[in-house]
């Protein structure tokens, strides 16, 4: 996926950055390394197998931190909210819990349908794939980027057939039915569904999955096809959750195959907060036809309760950050940069599918990332 996912809703009420930034937030989008908008490489060509070398544990040790520390550098602020969907959730919960002080600068974590160790897949070929050893997987689709064909497929075919496509993959892989979501909004939402990724990060979740536990990767990890002596001598290290120190919010559906509650909660601190949506599955989060009315007053929720409240200011899409004054009186705004600057927010409030990393080479307008040695 890439950010986009956030706002091809068919409906501005339904669109969660686009109702933040009206409530005064101010709005970051992110996006994985490999995907779309992160293909520049300060150290290698993305047709070269060295860029797609990366995991979970990458996200987590470089990008996240790195995306964070520059949207606080560039908004001069202490702090900002992190909502994340699906896989971004995984990577917050790996980030937050390995660096200590980047949950100094969270004020609080909303995960929306939060991933760290699903049960499995529906499909009983697919599940046994995954449980095979990751050089089959490798051998499968290579060391690059999984499943690019689909890019090309999802441009040539007629967009009904495509959605119909995509809904029989749902169906198959983990028994989703997709009746929350119209057929307007699928139209609309799952061109946008696909995004590129490293095989690698593919097989990060596999293991994941097959050992049921959030864990690092592991370059040694063996299955039943593997090959030679499968004796083990250590385990690859769990990412420990529970030292997450910002206050978390799990928002989960109820129909939702891919995330297990029980087990999660086992694996955070015990003051984490749920909000469970009955009958929701996954993509329901992004694209359902009451995800405004039954998901994001729980995000406005946290928002006002950990990071600092409301904004009392109606301001046009173009511009964001004014919230209230110190005496509580709302203030006034001109599209003029001193107003901005004298009404700068008190928090920033990042909204993000992932992120991707800067290591010194991140700008706004062009976004590049340096490998960094692990």
């Amino acid at each position: 996926m890439n950010s986009e996912v956030w706002v091809c809703l068919t409906d501005e009420q339904r669109c969660l950055p686009f109702q933040l930034v009206e409530r005064g937030y101010d709005v970051w989008l992110g996006n994985n390394r490999g995907n779309k908008y992160s293909k520049k490489s300060t150290q290698s060509s993305p047709a070269s197998a060295d860029f797609w070398n990366f995991s979970i544990d990458e996200f987590a040790f470089h990008d996240i931190p790195d995306s964070i520390e520059y949207i606080l550098e560039v908004t001069k602020q202490p702090s900002l909210s992190y909502i994340g969907f699906s896989q971004g959730t995984a990577q917050a919960f790996a980030a937050l819990s390995v660096h200590p002080t980047l949950n100094q600068k969270v004020d609080v974590f909303v995960a929306l349908a939060p991933a760290m160790s699903p049960a499995g897949l529906y499909n009983g070929i697919v599940d046994a794939l995954m449980k095979a050893s990751p050089q089959v997987v490798f051998l499968a689709f290579g060391r690059r980027s999984i499943l690019s064909s689909t890019a090309m497929w999802q441009s040539i075919l007629y967009p009904p057939i495509f959605v119909r496509i995509i809904d029989i993959s749902l169906q198959m892989l983990f028994n989703w039915t997709g009746e929350n979501i119209s057929q307007p909004q699928k139209l609309a939402a799952y061109p946008h569904l696909y995004s590129f990724t490293s095989t690698k990060s593919v097989v990060h979740w596999f293991q994941i999955i097959r050992n049921k536990a959030f864990q690092m990767y592991d370059d040694e990890v063996g299955g039943p096809l593997a090959v030679g002596n499968n004796s083990r001598y250590y385990k690859p290290v769990r990412y420990p959750t529970r030292n997450i120190r910002s206050p978390i919010v799990l928002i989960y559906g109820g129909s939702d195959s891919l995330v297990d509650i029980g087990v999660m909660l086992r694996e955070l601190p015990r003051r984490t907060t749920v909000r469970e949506i009955p009958k929701y599955e996954h993509l329901d989060f992004l694209w359902a036809s009451d995800v405004d009315s039954l998901v994001f007053r729980h995000v406005y929720d946290a928002l006002e309760r950990h990071a600092g409240g409301q904004s009392t200011v109606k301001i046009p899409l173009q511009i964001t950050g004014p919230e209230t004054a110190s005496n509580g009186d709302q203030l006034s705004l001109r599209p003029d940069e001193e107003e901005v600057k004298r009404n700068a927010p008190s928090r920033r409030h990042l909204n993000a599918d992932s992120m991707n990393s800067v290591n010194g080479d991140f700008s706004p307008n062009n976004l590049t990332y340096g490998d960094q040695d692990c």
